[in-house]
């Protein structure tokens, strides 16, 4: 006798197992409900299932990087509780989770849980480990960044393996992107430290630049009220947040009006052109905050703050001999955007012992 897909939905409606399993388990009992029940439960699979209206919003990251470095992976998965993401069986899950995407080159968990994994398929394994685990464990996004021609990946997670990323290089040559990798990671280490939002300033939307100005400009003039009383030097108001909103006439306009300051304070002509260069790069970096915090290129390198991350690649390129420019990153961070469901311990206990 066949398995029917209403046979399917309804082993799936009384046990919240995933279709695949529901399919294997019928398989394996003949169509037998009360025996594809059975089976399920004896491998933790509805156990498991039932942990799914949980909140999962600790756990750890993966990474998982090529030894040529034309490839890196980073994944995380969430435990309910922070004390099980250190446990030794939820490590090993998060590393060989990590292996079998960078292995697989899979793009969704669907398709990782549908990979060949020792006698069966991944979905089995993850599931029985997580049976064991005894919290609902959740693989919550994943990504492989690949280098391409004369390209370099690389990737650091930080210690706690709460946060960690992934970043890509374009070079002028092979030999370049080789021997700009090890830096790759400590703008990884960067990218972990300082958060950009954005690889570049070109890559915000424009109406959150003009959001984000009118309240950076308020915020500033009530800082510098509580500067008034205190009688501290005022900060500078700016007028604008980010090179996307500095053209070249806000340029030229600048340059007008700094003449026109020089002119007043009697400066003489002549020096116009040294003072003017250095009043300029006061005003793109009075009008920059933004890029300065948000993205990557324009933050300053954490290495070596003497220069901005976009310079710090050039320089080291320019060092062997070639170019390279940073091409993309992903950052992660365990449980962002997660909001966390607020439970008393009494409430918890007795959601527990009513499993």
């Amino acid at each position: 006798m066949g398995i029917n897909a209403s046979d399917i939905a309804a082993l799936r409606a009384k046990t919240g197992a995933g279709m695949l399993d529901c399919k294997k388990a019928l398989d394996e009992a003949a169509g037998d409900m009360d025996k594809a029940l059975t089976y399920l439960k004896e491998r933790g699979i509805a156990k498991a299932s039932k942990k799914s209206s949980r909140i999962a919003a600790e756990g750890l990251l993966g990474i998982k990087v090529a030894d040529t470095h034309a490839s890196a992976a980073i994944v995380e998965i969430n435990s309910e509780t922070d004390f099980v993401a250190k446990n030794d069986n939820f490590i090993s899950l998060v590393e060989k989770t990590t292996e079998q995407i960078f292995s697989n080159e899979v793009e969704t968990v669907e398709a990782l849980q549908e990979t060949s994994y020792e006698s069966g398929s991944f979905s089995e394994y993850f599931t029985e480990e997580t049976a064991k685990i005894g919290e609902k464990i959740v693989i919550r996004r994943f990504l492989t960044l690949h280098a391409g021609e004369n390209g370099a990946v690389n990737g650091y997670i930080h210690s706690n393996g709460k946060v960690g990323a992934l970043v890509a290089l374009k070079c002028d040559s092979v030999k370049t992107a080789e021997l700009m990798a090890p830096m790759l990671r400590n703008v990884s280490m960067h990218i972990s430290a300082m958060k950009p939002s954005v690889l570049s300033y070109t890559d915000f939307d424009p109406a959150f630049v003009e959001a984000e100005t009118i309240g950076r400009i308020e915020a500033t003039k009530k800082e510098n009220e509580e500067l008034v009383r205190l009688g501290k030097p005022l900060k500078n108001i700016p007028k604008y947040i980010s090179r996307l909103q500095i053209t070249d006439d806000v340029i030229a306009k600048e340059t007008e009006q700094i003449k026109e300051e020089l002119k007043a304070e009697g400066k003489p002509e002549k020096i116009w052109d040294n003072i003017i260069p250095g009043k300029l790069v006061r005003f793109m970096s009075d009008n920059t905050s933004l890029d300065a915090e948000e993205a990557l290129l324009d933050q300053m390198y954490v290495i070596d703050d003497s220069l901005s991350v976009a310079d710090a690649i050039k320089k080291e390129a320019e060092k062997h001999g070639g170019t390279a420019e940073i091409v993309q990153f992903v950052k992660y961070e365990v449980g962002e955007g997660i909001e966390k469901k607020a439970c008393n311990l009494a409430q918890e206990v007795a959601e527990q012992l009513g499993e």
